[in-house]
């Protein structure tokens, strides 16, 4: 029996999923909380994660895989959030596969089931997030470039991110134009402050807003 958790802060879809791994004969939902922590809390030995990508506690995706995977557990996200820049979050961590909510039964049970087993469920909007990552992999930046990047691109002066961040503001000023630079030599515009913004969202450091993101499916 593989021995499921799920991090989810709507009840009503902890009891539909525990209602359909019920009805398998290899899969069976343990563990459940509204938070990682939470659920970690006296779950034992898991197979599986399911997670949700948008949580009460305001959690981003890559922090809460880093998590469960610290814990010795992989996981499979189950989502109803279509923003891209979440996806993408967590594409980077390293989730087994990102499944819509509206998904079939059937494909959900074999989601769950392949993810168990530690073998990858693919999705269009798997394979969208991981294309758009490969990008962000070219310009190399490292975790305090994509920091400054994002809060910069989100209108924050130079002065403010250096506070913020605990920096000099010529610390911050040269991490901009090496970010502008690593953009320049992957032949991407990144000169002006909007230029930026526009990077940041196709990297995924920064949420696009909900009416671009119809636009673009």
């Amino acid at each position: 029996m593989l021995r499921i958790g799920v991090v989810e802060d709507h009840e009503s879809q902890i009891i539909g999923l525990r209602a359909i791994l019920a009805e398998t004969d290899d899969l069976r939902l343990v563990a459940e909380g509204p938070t990682v922590a939470e659920m970690l809390a006296g779950a034992g030995d898991l197979d599986l994660v399911v997670l949700d990508l948008r949580l009460g506690d305001g959690s981003m995706p890559e922090d809460n895989v880093a998590r469960l995977r610290a814990a010795g557990v992989e996981c499979l996200v189950v989502s109803a959030a279509e923003e891209p820049y979440l996806v993408q979050s967590a594409a980077r961590a390293g989730v087994l596969g990102v499944l819509r909510k509206s998904a079939k039964v059937d494909e959900l049970v074999e989601a769950i089931r392949c993810a168990a087993r530690g073998l990858q469920w693919t999705t269009m909007d798997w394979a969208a997030a991981i294309d758009l990552d490969d990008e962000f992999v070219a310009v190399r930046l490292s975790p305090r470039e994509r920091e400054v990047l994002r809060l910069y691109a989100m209108g924050e002066s130079a002065q403010r991110v250096a506070s913020a961040m605990g920096l000099a503001l010529n610390t911050v000023n040269k991490y901009v134009q090496n970010i502008r630079e690593r953009y320049a030599e992957a032949g991407l515009n990144a000169n002006t402050k909007v230029e930026l913004y526009q990077r940041a969202l196709e990297e995924g450091i920064v949420p696009y807003p909900r009416r671009f993101w119809g636009r673009r499916r």
